[in-house]
């Protein structure tokens, strides 16, 4: 604005009224200064607009770059946040970057709100985090919150992986699960409880939401020779890293072992996988994770709220009938 002012010959403070619609310049002077900025290619610089006003409206995300469904979260994040007027900045958690560094680069960058995707900082780091912004967490449910809650059903998903099993014969199934991650212990749970339902034994391989700890943990039943019929997966990587293990070891999927996933990424429907997957809603979770935050930043009065997504499982090419070998 300064070099505007500069080739027109006139005050910043005059550019600034011109640019921004007010009268107080003659029409000749007017248009000199729209000359120099058409000349100069000046832009606003809304940011510090907003800043001066003390307003940012710019939401922080923190994405795993190690999580297709993150990736597909951010991508039902973006178009509701700028239709509200609010600018989106990315950050990533990644192996030798944790999260709580992810985090802090997003504060330096002034954003009023962040989003967490499926989190792992502890929750006294999250309510010292709610201190300095608003926080909105997706996939992760944690007791007497102060910050908003957005997270899918995962003891309904698990059990209509379970249940669907059960429908194909299976009574020999085994979870893989997602270890410390974000889901982990309420999947963990809602597999026993279904299994215990059905007075079967509920078999708990340790694991976590990568596809090297499903190719692992597959590499191990085939090791102590304790293959089962079907297994649910923490997720769909480490679905993927099980169905691998189980190829290297000649095993086939579905016609040896039924596999089901968890999320429903963009990696299941490829006709390779071809995955049967409980389909977390990746548009509404996003869509209403964008809202609470921006109502919380716009209502001093607005309290914080969990919101539950029903998941719904998603059948295809990677689960079948039990083998006549079992």
């Amino acid at each position: 604005m300064s070099d505007v002012a500069a080739l027109a010959g006139v005050s910043r403070t005059l550019v600034s009224f011109v640019l921004s619609g007010k009268p107080g310049a003659s029409d000749d002077t007017r248009e000199r200064v729209l000359a120099a900025a058409r000349e100069l290619d000046y832009r606003p610089d809304n940011a510090a607009r907003l800043l001066a006003r003390g307003r940012s409206r710019t939401l922080g995300v923190v994405i795993d770059v190690r999580q297709p469904f993150q990736a597909d979260l951010v991508t039902h994040i973006y178009p509701v946040a700028e239709a509200a007027g609010y600018e989106v900045l990315l950050s990533a958690s990644a192996p030798g970057r944790d999260e709580a560094k992810a985090i802090e680069a997003l504060l330096s960058h002034r954003c009023e709100g962040v989003i967490l995707l499926g989190p792992s900082s502890s929750p006294e780091y999250v309510a010292h985090l709610e201190e300095r912004a608003v926080v909105v967490m997706i996939g992760r449910a944690l007791p007497a919150t102060d910050f908003d809650v957005v997270r899918s059903a995962d003891d309904h998903g698990v059990r209509q992986a379970v249940e669907h099993l059960v429908g194909l014969g299976h009574v020999d199934i085994h979870h893989v699960d997602g270890g410390t991650d974000s889901g982990a212990t309420e999947r963990r749970a809602a597999f026993r409880a279904a299994m215990e339902e059905r007075v079967l034994p509920a078999v708990v391989w340790p694991g976590a939401h990568t596809e090297e700890a499903g190719s692992a943990a597959g590499t191990r039943m085939v090791a102590e020779q304790r293959v089962p019929t079907a297994v649910v997966a923490g997720n769909d990587l480490c679905a993927v890293g099980l169905m691998d293990a189980f190829h290297r070891a000649g095993i086939t999927v579905p016609d040896d072992v039924s596999i089901v996933g968890y999320d429903d990424s963009e990696m299941a429907h490829l006709s390779r996988i071809d995955l049967t997957t409980v389909r977390q809603d990746a548009e509404g979770l996003a869509a209403n994770a964008v809202r609470f935050a921006i109502r919380r930043l716009e209502n001093d009065d607005a309290v914080p709220t969990e919101l539950v997504v029903e998941p719904q499982l998603v059948v295809r090419g990677s689960t079948g009938p039990v083998a006549a070998r079992r």
